[in-house]
């Protein structure tokens, strides 16, 4: 797709005004220059346009908020000096994977007050003896290049990130301590759990008691009728074998 092109669908129905990021990566440029950005998007503060082709910045247009420009693998060689008057607030540059050779290619970026950081990793000058010191000669206003200042010390993290760590510290503590109220909360149910099965259990001894108690009551009480009826079935032989005798006084009487 062509830069053209492919800026018109970055736009998604807005007006070059409102666009403060764009970014058109992996498109192509024509003739090697910047297509379809004018100086209409005067609100614009992050422009990248990686591997496009690009071989010259001569054609970027006035880009007075501009603070990152991203134009690494391409195939920039100089020209430079466009970008102070087209972008005077730009505090980062990215010309990695071009072809910057020498450090006078450089020299142009002096009057970028505002820069800040600078990468040319990938670039025939990296191979230069003196080229860290170099650049940081020539560019006195630079903190930063290929991600280092001039003690080696690396970029620190971005506000964002440490926002995200120290935000981290907190919503760990909380976890741990939901992680506590449901292993309390388990721990309550399993208490639950212990005294309902030790009631049941007690409840089922209690009615095996009472049923044991119960059968206990009926056979005593079957024993009883037993022992009664036996004595009644005595009682009663007694009485005819008397009935039986007093008949036989009564015949010997006549």
């Amino acid at each position: 797709m062509d830069m053209k092109k492919r800026i018109s669908l970055e736009l998604r129905n807005r007006k070059p005004t409102e666009v403060a990021e764009l970014v058109v990566d992996n498109c192509r440029s024509g003739d090697g220059e910047v297509e379809g950005l004018t100086d209409e998007y005067t609100e614009l503060e992050i422009l990248s346009m990686v591997n496009v082709g690009l071989s010259s910045l001569a054609k970027l247009p006035s880009l007075p908020k501009l603070r990152k420009l991203e134009v690494s693998d391409n195939t920039i060689a100089g020209g430079l000096d466009t970008l102070a008057e087209k972008c005077p607030n730009l505090t980062y540059l990215n010309l990695s994977g071009n072809k910057i050779k020498e450090l006078s290619s450089i020299k142009a970026l002096q009057n970028l007050k505002n820069l800040k950081s600078l990468d040319l990793y990938s670039c025939e000058i990296t191979t230069l003896d003196d080229y860290r010191e170099g650049v940081f000669e020539q560019l006195p206003q630079l903190t930063y290049l290929d991600g280092y200042d001039q003690e080696d010390n690396e970029v620190p993290d971005s506000e964002a990130d440490n926002d995200d760590d120290d935000e981290g510290g907190p919503h760990g503590d909380l976890d741990d301590d939901e992680d506590d109220e449901e292993d309390d909360e388990e721990g309550s149910d399993g208490d639950e759990d212990e005294v309902g099965l030790s009631y049941l259990m007690k409840e089922g001894i209690q009615d095996e008691e009472d049923d044991g108690d119960y059968v206990e009551e009926e056979e005593d009480e079957e024993e009883e009728e037993e022992d009664g009826d036996e004595d009644g079935t005595a009682v009663r032989g007694e009485k005819r074998k008397r009935d039986a005798e007093d008949e036989g006084d009564d015949d010997d009487d006549e």
